[in-house]
């Protein structure tokens, strides 16, 4: 069944900011499990009415800009960052049917392309806020994303060389009968890695260490503006998800149940994963995150690339 191009982006677009918000109560009840403690337990029956507070809250709190702050900048800056993740989806094949723009041959420059012009939403929120603690927070954000974008980037090549495409649906199909996560498993934790860093996540939220810059480059922020920066992280981790699950856990296949249930099982399960991180690691300092992208990444990155290189042609000259 085909469906109408504005139906899927209509429904998409739907579906990430309800994933977003529903991954806010998610991480909160399955923290509460992994620490051993209630969560939210007061707002409706177990807490499941927490999100629907957490929504007023944000809509109706007070939306407040700095007199001292670049107001046009510091009001795009939020738009940019939500926007970004929210095109990025538009190349995900999520089922063989349903998907806006997966037939692009060079979804995967997209998706780094989209992931590149999101570090000016978090540069300009510390700039536009004429705070120095937003400042510092925008300027770790700003090198931590650029620099583990390169390790992102050179961890997938392994899955291009092997699929001979860009498009995102022709690295799905290549997976019909083995997913990737076998041979480019080092590739596969390469990229999440990259992924957490990429969107500020425990361990690896050094631009949003509150023991240390208060709370980075959003401190200015309030109402539906932090909101948008809010729900921009948990939807940039649901795409992170997204864009593991489709490059090396084959997408939508999968035995016995439909594709659809299989891509959104996938991205479940790495997203508790996700929480589970944070549950369970320390934030290291901001020179051993740096240290460990360029002097244990890269070098890992470059050896995957160089390894599935020599099979691709020991197998072309077998």
């Amino acid at each position: 069944m085909t469906f109408p191009i504005y139906v899927m982006i209509v429904v998409t677009v739907f579906a990430v900011l309800g994933v977003a918000a529903v991954s806010t109560m998610v991480e909160r009840r399955l923290l509460g499990f992994l620490q051993d403690r209630p969560g939210p337990n007061r707002c409706g029956p177990f807490g499941s009415l927490q999100l629907l507070a957490d929504a007023i809250k944000m809509l109706f709190k007070q939306d407040w800009v700095p007199p001292f702050a670049d107001k046009p900048v510091f009001l795009l800056a939020p738009i940019i960052g939500f926007l970004c993740v929210l095109l990025a989806f538009g190349v995900v094949p999520i089922t063989p049917s349903w998907s806006i723009a997966s037939d692009l041959n060079v979804g995967v420059l997209f998706v780094f392309a989209m992931a590149g012009l999101g570090v000016y939403s978090v540069v300009l929120a510390g700039w536009s806020s004429n705070n120095k603690y937003a400042l510092l927070g925008g300027m770790r954000a700003a090198a931590q994303m650029i620099s583990y974008e390169v390790f992102m980037g050179l961890s997938v090549m392994g899955v291009v060389m092997l699929t001979g495409s860009f498009s995102l649906r022709a690295i799905v199909d290549a997976q019909t009968h083995m997913w990737f996560i076998i041979p480019q498993f080092l590739g596969a934790v390469i990229f999440f890695i990259a992924g957490i860093a990429e969107t500020h996540r425990l361990p690896f939220d050094l631009p949003e260490g509150e023991n240390e810059i208060t709370a980075g480059f959003h401190t200015e922020y309030s109402g539906m503006k932090f909101g948008m920066f809010y729900l921009a992280e948990y939807a940039g981790m649901a795409m992170t998800s997204a864009l593991v699950t489709t490059l090396y856990l084959g997408g939508w296949h999968g035995p016995f149940l439909p594709p659809f249930i299989w891509f959104v099982l996938k991205v479940f399960l790495l997203i508790c994963f996700f929480i589970l991180l944070r549950a369970a690691l320390p934030r290291p300092r901001y020179d051993q995150l740096m240290a460990f992208g360029w002097k244990v990444l890269l070098p890992l990155s470059l050896l995957n690339i160089v390894v599935t290189g020599a099979v691709i042609l020991l197998r072309a000259g077998g």
